[in-house]
């Protein structure tokens, strides 16, 4: 396993990681989860990703019951959680959810509850919220930090301008901003990571730890000739990820870099993967695997990074066609 620093803080995270957002919705047997989680681990994966919103809270209560039969050392592994959308669907409260000071306590108080630890390395904004304060978003993470809740704190899919934002104000407070975002980032979404957040990677320099390095199973092939039974764009509750995801001019390109991997003698799923950590600014990606084959495929990424050339990388935005007009990557 590689380890990466998190941006200029001293975290080191593995550069795959392990995710539950879909994996734990889809795998409800703790025995299963288990062992997808003791395969990671003795991979070398150190991070493993969650959020109050994962199947209502459940995903938490799966992995902490899985932490605790393990009984890793806690020194040994980074946990994160995530605040905003809150747990109780649509019967979530006015301050049930969103980053006012009282539900950012309480969903973490509530997040170190299901996950049975006494304190998580990150806690990440799960999106941004125009209805609370900048200000107050900051100074309730330095709270929980200065209470030993969390270690550090981070955004998940703020726009460049919020993230400096917070960092500016952290500044004048002299308080921690925020160390981390976690972005969706792959083959067919780039913009963000390659061009909006340059300038914070070159100025702030924040890590990263990114979602769906494989555009939700899209970058496998599986979705080739349409969609399988019990694939995650089966799911009920995902149509929004299936629309977005089978677009046909997306399935061309798949193909197309799904015989240049063939070429270059790896999966397309180790390839699409690679590519993402092959991104100087990418810190981890974050695997959602489901069965031990996947999962023992996908950590293979990590021997393929040393084909990805320039002129590799060169030929895979040929293929795809998505690389943004004024990336610099």
């Amino acid at each position: 396993m590689e380890y990466r620093r998190m941006g200029k803080s001293g975290l080191q995270l593995s550069a795959l990681s392990f995710g539950s957002w879909v994996t734990f919705a889809r795998q409800t047997d703790d025995q299963i989860n288990e062992r997808l989680m003791a395969q990671a681990y003795e991979a070398g994966v150190n991070f493993f990703d969650n959020a109050e919103v994962y199947s209502a809270g459940k995903s938490e209560e799966m992995m902490g019951r899985v932490l605790k039969k393990m009984n890793w050392d806690r020194t040994s592994y980074v946990l994160s959680s995530k605040a905003f959308f809150g747990w109780r669907g649509e019967a979530n409260k006015p301050n049930q959810h969103g980053l006012s000071r009282k539900h950012l306590m309480e969903a973490c108080h509530e997040a170190l509850t299901r996950l049975q630890v006494d304190y998580l390395d990150l806690y990440y904004c799960h999106r941004p919220d125009k209805n609370v304060p900048i200000e107050e978003v900051v100074r309730t993470m330095n709270t929980l930090i200065q209470q030993g809740k969390i270690l550090y704190w981070g955004t998940s899919e703020w726009s460049a301008a919020e993230i400096v934002e917070a960092h500016m104000v952290a500044k004048e407070a002299g308080l921690e901003g925020p160390a981390v975002e976690q972005p969706e980032y792959n083959l067919f979404n780039r913009r963000k990571v390659e061009v909006d957040y340059a300038p914070i990677f070159r100025n702030i320099g924040m890590g990263t730890t990114i979602w769906s390095p494989l555009a939700s199973g899209l970058l496998t092939g599986k979705y080739n000739d349409g969609i399988p039974e019990g694939s995650r764009l089966s799911l009920e509750g995902y149509e929004w990820l299936r629309d977005k995801a089978m677009a046909k001019e997306r399935l061309a390109g798949v193909k197309a870099l799904g015989e240049y991997a063939e070429e270059l003698g790896v999966s397309l799923a180790t390839l699409s993967i690679a590519w993402c950590i092959s991104n100087p600014n990418v810190t981890t990606a974050i695997l959602g695997a489901t069965k031990e084959s996947q999962l023992a495929e996908n950590l293979k990424a990590l021997d393929v990074l040393p084909l990805l050339t320039p002129e590799v990388k060169v030929r895979i935005d040929e293929i795809m066609g998505t690389q943004p007009v004024d990336s610099q990557h």
